[in-house]
């Protein structure tokens, strides 16, 4: 599971970062709880992943609103927006279990229009936020707009919002926050953590907290997160780079524009082709563009078995236009807003079984040396040996000859390696003391 919504909070309190902020939306919450609202809307604008969205929900869960969204990848003209968004502002409330509650009670309904400054307007159909308006003038209930770009909501036919919403700004949380926070997700997820790792985290999301907890679920494959995953952590930038690029190539509009995307990237055709597989089916959402664009992916795939069999690499040219061109103008849709994009699964899982034969050769190397034996001889010992490790005096002497780090004794005993390394330690200095002074 994702881990920005596994730990999305379920309260305004529990959202961190962008203090004022948070008090102006409560503010707001309050008088439409006294059903004296100064303002009927409230716009929510700043950098994506620094909480407007689930400052939205938390606000709901904590007044007890139900909640009626029209999220990014809505085609919002005219008409949805006057069926689903006044519909539900006009109305009184039903509850989830369809129980009547009037709004004299209190009750009340929180209309969301999340990435509101990605309105789906075409030619011919530029009613969105005239719809916007309307519903905001006519509605009973709150409204919450949601953008990354203030003044792109606002301006043209939405020049009128200015003066019926409340506008909130959320700012960059800082990054002590962001750490504060990681580390408590680590406490959860039961991950020991080192310090520098996180704070590293924190710097470099630049304040976007979504982006900080993925670098932290990316890097998190076993119950460790050590300093040398930092090494990890430099392909995070340029992952958020392909991410850019990939979605410019499953947006484009023409078949040169997402070739030329594709170049830009500088990625080879056999990695691209998994990110593109993993996230094709997250960006096209109607089943008839998808199916062509997976159709374009197959006949790419075929191009680069024949590279690999032939060993002719000519042939990568075809299989990066079909994987790319080719998918960009198999949709028939036009998709905005936000999509997560995810790293390939695939080349997760190979990061991870490597970690796991370095550290695993590691070891080997340490008790052939010990041994006078060969690496490879000494990983055919090593289920003995990880029985002999099963008693903690034997496995800190062991620990403290073989010169094992927490890491490696952590591949063999599991969460018992933090108490074995700390004693094997203690064992190591008293040798070295032992030593200093024999005099012998």
């Amino acid at each position: 599971m994702n881990w920005t919504e596994k730990y999305r909070p379920k309260s305004l309190k529990d959202v961190i970062g962008n203090r004022a902020a948070k008090e102006e939306l409560l503010k707001w919450a309050r008088e439409w709880q006294q059903g004296k609202p100064s303002k009927k809307a409230a716009i929510l604008y700043g950098k994506p992943g620094v909480g407007k969205t689930s400052s939205a929900y938390a606000l709901a869960n904590d007044f007890k609103w139900e909640v009626i969204e029209l999220n990014a990848s809505d085609e919002r003209n005219r008409e949805i927006i006057r069926k689903i968004a006044l519909t539900g502002a006009i109305h009184e409330v039903l509850s989830i279990d369809g129980k009547f509650i009037s709004s004299k009670e209190g009750a009340r309904k929180l209309i969301i229009l999340d990435e509101a400054d990605n309105l789906y307007e075409k030619a011919g159909d530029f009613g969105g936020k005239r719809a916007i308006i309307e519903t905001i003038k006519a509605t009973k209930q709150p409204i919450i707009l949601i953008a990354n770009d203030y003044y792109e909501l606002i301006k043209g036919s939405g020049a009128g919002l200015r003066g019926l919403c409340k506008s909130i700004e959320f700012k960059k949380v800082s990054s002590r926050e962001i750490a504060a926070l990681l580390k408590k997700i680590c406490q959860m997820e039961g991950i020991v953590a080192d310090p520098e790792v996180i704070n590293e985290i924190a710097r470099r999301c630049d304040g976007d907290v979504r982006s900080a907890i993925n670098d932290l679920q990316s890097i998190a494959y076993g119950k460790r997160i050590t300093r040398d995953m930092l090494s990890h952590l430099g392909y995070r930038d340029r992952e958020r780079e392909i991410f850019t690029g990939l979605r410019n190539i499953l947006r484009a509009k023409e078949m040169r524009a997402a070739i030329r995307e594709a170049w830009r990237i500088d990625e080879s055709p056999d990695n691209l082709i998994l990110w593109i597989d993993e996230n094709l089916p997250m960006e096209y959402k109607y089943p008839d563009d998808l199916a062509r664009a997976y159709e374009f992916l197959s006949r790419a795939d075929v191009f680069l078995g024949r590279v690999w069999r032939r060993q002719y690499y000519g042939l990568w040219g075809y299989a990066s236009e079909l994987m790319t061109g080719g998918i960009a103008v198999a949709k028939k849709h036009e998709y905005r807003g936000f999509t997560a994009y995810h790293f390939p699964k695939w080349l997760r899982s190979m990061a991870a079984s490597k970690q796991y034969r370095q550290i695993r050769l590691s070891i080997a190397k340490k008790i052939g040396k010990v041994m006078h034996c060969s690496s490879r001889k000494a990983l055919e010992m090593l289920p003995m040996f990880k029985k002999l490790f099963a008693d903690a005096d034997t496995a800190a002497r062991l620990a403290a000859r073989f010169d094992l780090t927490e890491e490696e004794l952590f591949f063999i005993v599991g969460d018992k390696a933090k108490e074995i390394y700390a004693e094997a330690e203690k064992l190591k200095k008293m040798e070295k003391q032992a030593v200093l002074f024999n005099f012998k």
